[in-house]
């Protein structure tokens, strides 16, 4: 199968994320490939990884200075085999089409693993909502919108949030699609509870990393309760994350930031995890601001030119990256191994690089890939998608009830498939695997299309 590798690298050199998420699902399931000759004939792979569809559009909009800027927008519908496109839309200044390809490949086998019929897509744009006005942010979103609302719906394409699309993001970017086609359907997810969204819709990803995480931990006959935990990032599934590991009674010593990471040796209880909601979620502003009030933090900022980053050099149990693809290299998963790390979990989409992995692994350290963690948001997106649907609002106990038996369910697939093929306890070979087998089944079912 290394031909199909070289062949996406000839055509797009330039896509080194998009490579590295196709490379390791390639290698989990040659051996399945090498068995089933019928799916090497009907181009399984080669289909897989060429997207359905594509678009890039310009976005034009008009900052508080009424000078017109303009970025670029991206939406890649990577496989509608198993349901209509679902996934996450990204805002940030490193977008781009490698990154929006990988992850709508990543969402593909992730929304399969859910055991809910819905296909794989991501989008986003080079756009910084940082150091924004809400009023530019608003005019932002309503044009982004102006040209992508034709091509989503929620039988086709439903978006919903990831990095620098939050809440006051979605509201927008939903708003604008309502007034344009002049209709209030379930085309995002994210929504607030007042119209349309999800009790414990924004917990989903962090949540289901967690319940993982106790999943994995259980077949060591262990938990998380009084577990020191590194946590990466500063976000939506770093806050939710925490939020639950507190509640399972570990003792969270990081967060983090583009600019530097906090130690909190005391451990950040929910009353911090409140002041850092405060600071990235209503003043926007940075990590840095916890020592302020928590002076007994260690704040340490972070360059570009680090060869590696030091929040992985404290000591601790379990580890969770949950801010950014490729955030763990081989001199970070050195220093998790020895300061004692047993279980690393992915709560951000592919934050370790293959070499690092591989070290990790190498090591016996339990490790739980994004492609199973991160169900947990896929799930409550499904889980919203279907309120609206029936016009129903669950409460957060059936929600979250739901939440734990879908990650009990992943976690359990993973584990027998990886099992049943030989490599018992590899997460990576078990989702890959199950996810691959649900998503080609479909698209043999329905022929060459």
């Amino acid at each position: 199968m290394t031909a199909i590798l070289e062949q996406i690298k000839t055509v797009d050199p330039q896509e080194t994320e998009f490579h590295q998420a196709v490379k390791e699902l390639v290698e989990s399931v040659t051996p399945l490939l090498a068995q089933t000759p019928e799916y090497v004939m009907a181009g399984v792979l080669e289909r897989l990884v060429e997207p359905e569809r594509v678009l890039s559009f310009r976005v034009p909009w008009v900052d508080d200075r009424g000078k017109v800027q303009v970025n670029r927008g991206y939406r890649v519908e990577m496989s509608s085999a198993v349901g209509p496109y679902k996934g996450g839309l990204r805002f940030h200044p490193s977008v781009n089409l490698s990154i929006m390809k990988f992850m709508a490949f990543e969402q593909v086998f992730k929304n399969a693993l859910t055991t809910m019929p819905l296909g794989g897509a991501a989008g986003g744009s080079n756009f910084d909502p940082k150091g924004k006005s809400d009023e530019e942010i608003m005019r932002f979103c309503q044009a982004f919108m102006g040209e992508l609302h034709r091509h989503i719906g929620p039988s086709t394409d439903i978006l919903a949030a990831d990095i620098g699309v939050g809440a006051r993001e979605v509201g927008y970017l939903f708003g604008m699609y309502r007034r344009l086609r002049n209709e209030f359907t379930g085309a995002m997810t994210g929504k607030g509870t007042g119209w349309g969204g999800s009790l414990m819709r924004p917990q989903g990803a962090g949540y289901g990393c967690v319940y993982f995480a106790q999943e994995m931990l259980a077949t060591r006959k262990t938990s998380l309760a009084k577990k020191t935990c590194l946590v990466s990032g500063a976000g939506n599934v770093a806050q939710s994350t925490v939020e639950k590991l507190i509640e399972l009674g570990a003792r969270v010593l990081t967060l983090s930031d583009s600019s530097g990471f906090i130690y909190d040796g005391e451990g950040i209880d929910m009353e911090k995890l409140a002041h850092v909601r405060l600071i990235k979620n209503v003043r926007r502003g940075r990590i840095e601001e916890y020592v302020e009030k928590y002076p007994q933090a260690i704040y340490t900022p972070l360059t570009a030119d680090m060869e590696s980053n030091p929040l992985w050099r404290n000591r601790a149990d379990c580890a969770f990256p949950c801010a950014t693809q490729n955030e763990i290299n081989e001199p970070d998963a050195y220093h998790l191994i020895n300061n004692n790390i047993k279980l690393v979990v992915e709560g951000a989409s592919m934050p370790c690089t293959p070499r690092a992995i591989e070290i990790l692994m190498g090591k016996r350290t339990l490790f739980g890939p994004n492609k199973a963690t991160g169900a947990g948001g896929a799930a409550l997106s499904g889980l919203e998608m279907a309120q609206n649907n029936m016009r129903l609002s669950w409460t957060r106990a059936e929600v979250d009830e739901r939440l734990q038996l879908i990650m009990k369910e992943v976690h359990q697939t993973c584990l027998d498939t990886a099992a049943r093929h030989g490599t018992p306890g590899n997460y990576i070979n078990g989702a890959n695997i199950a996810a691959f087998n649900k998503v080609v089944s479909a698209m043999q079912d329905q022929g060459v299309v």
